[in-house]
Formats: C-alpha cells, structure tokens, sequence
C-alpha cells in the first residue's frame, strides 16, 4: 500500500510542476515592481491609514478632574 501511494504522490507532484510557467529571476522582479508601482496607492504602509476607517486609534476618553 505505501508504494503505491508514494507512486501516487510522485505523480501528482510532477503533474503540478508541469503546469507552472518559469520566469527568469529578473523578469520576475521587474513583473513584481510593476505591479507594486501601479497598487501603490492601496498600500496602506505607504499612503498612512484614513483615521476614520482605522481601528487602532485613539478613542476619546471622558475624564473626570
């Protein structure tokens, strides 16, 4: 039973690397800071969060003196 299902699982790892494209590392970084650029805008690391829409910020506390 197990080498069979060695078998299997060898097979089905070759069948999914078969269907994966391979880029050059290069094309690939270039691939990703195109898409990084053009999304720039939503990154919230980059542009700051809206302080109405984060949920860490600081709430208003009444205090009594």
């Amino acid at each position: 039973m197990s080498g069979s299902f060695s078998c299997a699982v060898v097979k089905k790892v070759f069948q999914l690397k078969a269907r994966l494209h391979c880029v050059k590392l290069s094309q690939a970084a270039a691939d990703l800071k195109v898409f990084f650029l053009q999304n720039a805008q939503y990154n919230h690391l980059l542009t700051g969060v809206s302080s109405s829409i984060n949920p860490f910020r600081l709430q208003n506390f009444c205090s009594f003196l």
